[in-house]
């Protein structure tokens, strides 16, 4: 069996956009589990994407109590036979490998956001640590962007960057 998720992180909405853009919905309405990885900014995201799809979540640094309350700082789910761990936060790039490893030792995937960065990249411990960069709020990167993955068989299948159009 194949599960089909997404990854976003950092809505940040509605200072960044004033909704969810229009690929984050589509996309969210064509998989089996959103991964969120916190900055939602407001709780009617959280509301729309449930509407959605199955969600993952945590809660980020611009969450208030709305959303403290509902989900937590770390969230674990085991899909497909890969232990998945979300954080919003994992510190600053440089030794983020050798820190997450000690951290998620029975992790197989670290879903992270807080940067805005697209990040893929594999411990020495082998741990996949993925940022799915924002769809609302590009900062210094060139597009807002979006991850998709499939799971099966205990690993990631098919991971795709993908480029969230303005508007």
């Amino acid at each position: 069996m194949t599960t089909r998720l997404l990854l976003i992180a950092d809505t940040h909405v509605p200072k960044r956009a004033r909704s969810l853009p229009d690929a984050v919905r589509r996309a969210a309405s064509g998989v089996d589990l959103v991964v969120h990885a916190g900055d939602w900014v407001t709780a009617s995201v959280l509301d729309d994407l449930g509407a959605l799809a199955t969600v993952l979540g945590v809660w980020g640094n611009n969450d208030g109590a709305d959303l403290r309350t509902r989900l937590p700082e770390v969230a674990r789910a085991e899909v497909e036979g890969v232990r998945l761990a979300v954080v919003h936060e994992t510190g600053a790039a440089a030794g983020r490998e050798r820190r997450m490893d000690a951290a998620f030792p029975e992790t197989d995937v670290l879903v992270f956001g807080h940067s805005h960065i697209p990040w893929d990249t594999v411990t020495p411990g082998g741990l996949r640590l993925l940022n799915p960069g924002s769809p609302t709020d590009r900062r210094r990167q060139p597009h807002c962007t979006m991850m998709a993955l499939a799971l099966a068989d205990g690993a990631v299948r098919d991971l795709e960057l993908h480029e969230v159009p303005r508007g």
